[in-house]
């Protein structure tokens, strides 16, 4: 008698790692430094890191910053609102969606580009680098 296999843990990374991406989340991507080495988990922690961290529960970057980094080993996210004044209150799910956009242009190393929406008025300028 076959033994049915064990419903895999990491399911819903599995699920957030196959989101569709859409180009249109980002504007003005620039691949800064092919060889960087940036590690995949280092990124996906940086990438939570930011405005104190908005992980579990948390979907939105809380406090109003007016710029934020997320830093985890070989990763580091800078965000900066483009227009004057502006803050920073980018979801989650937005968040995730530029970076997606983003590697989909530059798929290894360092780079800069803008997240369409996200800030109180106007875009995010970001930049992923290894510190």
């Amino acid at each position: 008698m076959a033994v049915p296999a064990p419903a895999l843990n990491d399911a819903a990374l599995e699920i957030r790692a196959n989101k569709d991406v859409n180009p249109a989340a980002v504007k003005d991507t620039t691949c800064t430094d092919k060889a960087a080495k940036i590690d995949t988990h280092d990124m996906n922690v940086a990438t939570l890191a930011i405005c104190g961290g908005i992980q579990g529960s948390i979907q939105k970057c809380g406090g109003a910053p007016k710029s934020t980094t997320g830093v985890s080993g070989t990763a580091k996210f800078t965000l900066n609102p483009t227009s004057s004044g502006a803050t920073l209150n980018v979801s989650k799910g937005r968040w995730e969606g530029c970076i997606r956009a983003a590697r989909a242009t530059c798929p290894t190393g360092s780079f800069k580009s803008t997240c369409v929406g996200g800030a109180s008025t106007g875009d995010i300028a970001f930049t992923l680098t290894n510190p």
